[in-house]
């Protein structure tokens, strides 16, 4: 049963030298010319505006976990549909109450106010 995990273990070793290995060599290799405009924060090629350390209503970290979940539930909906005729009645009820579980999150958020910009 271990041996079956060796490979697992050697392709996430490698995974995490690779990663720290790119973080060493972009440090070691990259010049340091810091400019006022190299310091400024980028806000898309416009100059920004307002303070950086601007705070943000709690009702957009609503809407944007929101948005994710909704989001992943098209993910897994998707290969879903492409197969659904192939899967059967089974995987068809699971989804549907996986739907249903989402919509009833839906109503709720909607209800207490969640959607709103106020």
């Amino acid at each position: 049963m271990s041996g079956s995990y060796v490979p697992l273990l050697i392709l996430f070793g490698v995974s995490i030298l690779n990663a720290v290995g790119m973080g060493i060599a972009s440090h070691i290799l990259s010049p340091r010319r810091p400019t006022p405009e190299k310091s400024m924060p980028y806000e898309s090629g416009m100059i920004p505006l307002g303070d950086t350390r601007l705070r943000f209503s709690v009702k957009f970290y609503m809407v944007a976990i929101s948005f994710i979940v909704f989001d992943i539930e098209t993910i897994f909906l998707i290969p879903w549909a492409v197969e659904m005729r192939e899967l059967g009645w089974g995987p068809f009820v699971a989804v549907s109450i996986f739907v249903a579980i989402l919509a009833l999150g839906l109503v709720y958020e909607w209800k207490k106010g969640g959607l709103e910009w106020d």
